[in-house]
């Protein structure tokens, strides 16, 4: 029998009032959510960079890299998707936050995409919502870079590309009804062959040229990755693939979602910019790589771990943020905070690509924070745990 620790463990409070860099404009406001909802969920930015979701349940999902299988046990144990195989959203008004990753290390990347879509669909007629960040694989993918790739990522590509076709090229239909069509489509191909079949090369040929007809920038898969931003805020929370430092703030959080959409989507402001932007994409302290938050530090000392929790600090009040959320390292203890708990890390390596771990995920309520996850295979009985 699992336990309930149900005391929800409250964030530090702030020092003093904290005011955002950027302040949005009201052209740039979305609405979401039922009409009966007394205050509905209200979007900034394009692609989201800043959410106001009040009185919202929170969840996020950390780096799934390709299991759909994985990604269905973390949604189901979140309460978000129905357990019956139907792919329903039943998460009501909670809002969704996905960490990234999701492409490479496995072969049903399309497929987990595609239910997120077709959640934040049902999300939204229910007053609730999905939002996604992109990670440093999405942007590794938009690059060319496919050195992680799962044969079967490239097979699942391949046929995606051609129902693609079969659709007419209508971008939606395809992408939103993939998630249903694609696991037929992974039973034939799992049909006994010979690896070394000539058939079966020239398939793996074709599914290299079909991820980059899909994934290049301008691309259509590229392109839907566009829809997300690198950083997103929901109320006082900061999410992220790798981590904020204080320079990303300064340079614009929603000038650097812009830049990063725009690339993907292969357009840039004028023809001065880069084509790719590092500050958020590329080096080690860009906001998708970034590790300083994430990696294991129980061989610092006290003046390095003072020097990280200072940043932390500088970057959350630059922000206007209590607290931020990561994925990107996995977590071999499961998921965890530091630093008073003002940083949150919830990448488990769930997939099997990754360590195969069972999945964990993070509920936000308010100011508190607690970590879900399950003693058993089934999610039959969660074990709620708070980090102190």
């Amino acid at each position: 029998m699992a336990s309930l620790c149900l005391n929800s463990l409250p964030l530090p409070p702030s020092s003093q009032p904290r005011k955002l860099l950027e302040t949005p404009s009201p052209s740039s406001l979305n609405s979401y959510g039922k009409a009966e909802a007394s205050k509905p969920i209200v979007v900034s930015g394009n692609p989201p960079t800043f959410v106001s979701a009040p009185g919202r349940r929170i969840v996020a999902v950390g780096d799934l890299h390709g299991d759909l299988y994985q990604t269905r046990c973390a949604l189901e144990m979140a309460g978000v998707l129905s357990s019956d195989g139907e792919d329903l959203w039943t998460g009501g008004e909670t809002v969704l936050v996905q960490l990234g990753d999701i492409l490479d290390r496995g072969e049903d990347e399309i497929a987990i995409l595609s239910l997120l879509r077709s959640l934040d669909i049902q999300a939204k007629a229910e007053g609730g919502a999905v939002f996604q960040v992109n990670g440093n694989h999405e942007s590794m993918n938009v690059e060319g870079d496919f050195l992680f790739v799962d044969d079967g990522g490239f097979d699942e590509c391949l046929d995606f590309l051609e129902y693609f076709d079969d659709c007419r090229d209508d971008w939606e239909e395809a992408f939103v009804d993939w998630i249903g069509v694609s696991q037929k489509l992974k039973v034939d191909r799992k049909m006994p062959q010979n690896y070394w079949d000539p058939w079966n090369l020239v398939r793996r040929q074709k599914g290299v040229i079909a991820r980059s007809i899909l994934l290049r920038p301008g691309g259509p898969l590229a392109c839907e990755l566009a829809r997300h931003p690198v950083v997103l805020k929901v109320n006082d929370w900061l999410f992220c693939h790798g981590g904020l430092v204080p320079h990303h703030v300064a340079y614009g959080v929603e000038k650097m979602n812009r830049e990063v959409s725009q690339w993907m989507r292969g357009l840039s402001e004028s023809e001065d910019d880069p084509d790719i932007p590092f500050i958020a994409t590329r080096g080690y302290d860009s906001v998708v790589w970034n590790r300083l938050y994430s990696r294991d530090n129980s061989d610092f000392d006290d003046y390095q771990s003072n020097q990280i929790h200072t940043i932390l600090e500088r970057t959350l009040h630059a922000a206007g943020a209590k607290a931020m959320v990561v994925g990107h390292t996995p977590q071999t203890v499961g998921v965890n905070c530091k630093y008073n708990c003002s940083i949150w890390r919830i990448d488990v390596g769930m997939s099997r690509g990754v360590l195969n771990s069972r999945p964990e995920v993070l509920e936000i309520r308010g100011d508190k924070a607690r970590v879900i996850r399950s003693e058993r295979d089934s999610f039959s009985e969660l074990n709620v745990v708070d980090y102190i």
